[in-house]
């Protein structure tokens, strides 16, 4: 499955449902099939997506630095992309957005 965002003002972000589902998961919305991110809710959506981006960069270093110390039998986990890289599209669509006072919608 695939979250497609759309707004009248932007083109559209594309997400397989893996990437999609966390993104929603981490701007308080349900990963439903059908949603919609109202412009009042952006600013919320975008604080919550940074600190998310923060947690996930301060964990690798943490992880990687354990690591290299060898207090961690484990190397640092990630999938190559990272959640910076990831949401960065979404992060400009819902700026965009909030600018012009556009919802964004999924599944419609």
């Amino acid at each position: 499955m695939l979250y497609k965002f759309k707004a009248r003002n932007t083109g559209d972000v594309i997400m397989l449902e893996p990437n999609g589902r966390r993104v929603l998961e981490i701007i308080g919305k349900e990963p439903g099939p059908q949603g919609i991110i109202l412009s009042a809710q952006m600013p919320s959506a975008l604080l919550a997506l940074e600190a998310a981006v923060v947690l996930e960069e301060q964990t690798f270093a943490e992880e990687k630095a354990a690591f290299q110390a060898g207090t961690s039998p484990m190397p640092p986990r990630g999938d190559g992309v990272s959640l910076r890289q990831r949401v960065q599209p979404m992060m400009d669509m819902l700026r965009r957005c909030y600018e012009y006072g556009d919802d964004i919608v999924w599944g419609v």
